[in-house]
């Protein structure tokens, strides 16, 4: 382990939204938390990276509340439980998030070096990484907030950029910054790429605890003070951190570049070489995915006939495409969304439109996951709706009711214990149960397997706004 390196905070910024790679990523399950490349999810990979570097101060997540047992289950999943979760009631952009975990950690150790990191980029070459942190430490225990900044590799117009400006002297490639530039158009990003002296901004920095903090007080102070009493107010629920939603949600809404970065005289960037790729939109899936002889890359049921340099994805109905070139074609249960490869950055002001249009399609997905396990819509009808239920071991619904519809539950995998009104029944595979309109009840899965049940509902009106919940282990309001 490299010195200094077990007295470094990871901090893992997991709230953004992903709306470039709609429709699998949206606002209720977004792209951090999507397997697009690999098994593990981008925000699992950003925790493996954490390990693999010998990084052993235990991880702190800032991440939306709405999301706090997605974070949880998938960091159980890797053997990662070892995490402090911190929840944003609302979304504030990354001066907030990293202003939340600066706070919590300066109670503690206000010297201590924080490495604030989105939780959505693919990074190779370990050993470069490893390098480059080292060089930005050095700047950091002087007291410089230090960004990476990546060498580019083509004229991404999708990526801010940094200009490198003088040389911090006594460091070891490290620099001042001579400005902060927003994502340019095709022939900006070619000047950019011919000079050495311009590079992507990867959103990642690293800086002591108390330095970001003064800061951000001198910069800043709406923030701060919004934050200040944010975690100072906060809560604890199930285990994870509730910042307070009053004073947190007062806090204005911008980056850190805009509120720190781009004032501060200690900014400073490393220039860095390991292979980095921000996977915000199809097209940098596209370059990141393995492709045929045409230069396809595909995932899911898929028939190519005639088709070039295009990336296709479907996750239920088989997909042929023919004689097209240069598109993204992504197929899921409830959308389908084609771009030109070369506009794939402009895929949010679809997903813009939509939200606009009150498209319930832009935000959510059809499964919706919840603490227990998942729940997902197969059909939809006048007065009835046919659902499947995935419950995990020892997963556990809501006591509740309901005033408009009654349910029918067919077991297919593993054992349900469900309670109705004062009875207490076990109901295993290929037998049912029914619930009548008003009855109270509960699901459980009291075994080593996953329970899978089928769920039938009837009547005039069958929103999920029609429950009732009287007794909730997992503190849910809603």
């Amino acid at each position: 382990m490299e010195a200094g390196r077990d007295k470094m905070v990871p901090v893992i910024l997991s709230g953004g939204s992903g709306t470039r790679l709609w429709p699998i990523s949206r606002k209720d399950y977004p792209k951090q938390f999507c397997a697009l490349l690999k098994e593990e999810t981008p925000f699992q990979e950003t925790l493996l990276r954490v390990r693999t570097l010998g990084l052993t101060a235990s991880p702190l997540i800032v991440g939306n509340r709405d999301h706090r047992f997605i974070i949880a289950e998938q960091a159980r999943q890797i053997d990662e439980e070892d995490v402090t979760i911190l929840l944003e009631p609302v979304a504030r952009n990354s001066a907030a998030a990293m202003a939340a975990a600066a706070f919590w950690q300066a109670e503690t150790d206000p010297e201590a070096l924080m490495w604030f990191m989105p939780a959505d980029a693919s990074i190779g070459q370990i050993d470069r990484l490893s390098c480059a942190l080292g060089q930005a430490e050095q700047a950091a225990h002087e007291d410089y907030i230090v960004t990476f900044g990546m060498k580019p590799a083509k004229p991404e117009t999708g990526y801010g950029y940094i200009k490198q400006g003088k040389a911090l002297a006594g460091m070891e490639n490290a620099f001042h910054i001579a400005r902060f530039l927003e994502k340019p158009d095709a022939e900006t990003a070619r000047r950019f790429l011919e000079n050495e002296r311009y590079l992507w901004n990867s959103g990642m920095f690293l800086a002591k605890a108390r330095v970001f903090l003064q800061e951000l007080k001198k910069l800043a102070p709406e923030i701060y003070s919004s934050v200040e009493q944010a975690v100072a107010q906060r809560d604890s629920d199930l285990g994870f951190i509730c910042l307070n939603p009053e004073f947190f949600s007062h806090s204005p809404s911008i980056s850190v570049d805009y509120a720190v970065a781009e004032k501060t005289a200690r900014a400073a960037v490393v220039p860095s070489d390991f292979s980095w790729v921000d996977v915000g939109s199809w097209d940098a899936v596209w370059e990141l995915t393995v492709k045929d002889q045409k230069g396809n890359a595909t995932k899911g049921d898929v028939f190519l006939d005639e088709v070039h340099n295009s990336y296709i994805y479907s996750d239920s109905v088989m997909t042929a495409v023919s004689v097209i070139d240069d598109l993204i074609i992504v197929v899921t249960k409830d959308a389908v969304m084609v771009s030109h490869r070369d506009r794939a950055q402009d895929v949010r002001h679809m997903v813009a439109r939509l939200q606009a249009a009150g498209r319930e399609e832009a935000e959510r997905h059809q499964r919706q996951y919840r603490p227990w396990g998942f729940y997902e819509t197969l059909l939809h009808g006048e007065r009835f709706q046919v659902k499947q239920i995935h419950v995990a071991p020892g997963g556990k619904l809501s006591l509740q009711k309901h005033f408009h519809r009654a349910e029918h539950w067919i077991v297919v995998a593993g054992t349900a214990h469900v309670t109705r009104d004062r009875e207490e029944l076990i109901v295993r595979e290929n037998e049912s149960v029914y619930l009548p309109l008003g009855c109270v009840h509960r699901l459980e899965n009291p075994g080593r397997i996953a329970l899978l049940l089928i769920e039938v509902q009837s009547g005039p009106y069958l929103g999920e706004d029609d429950i009732i919940r009287l007794e909730d282990i997992y503190k849910r309001s809603s």
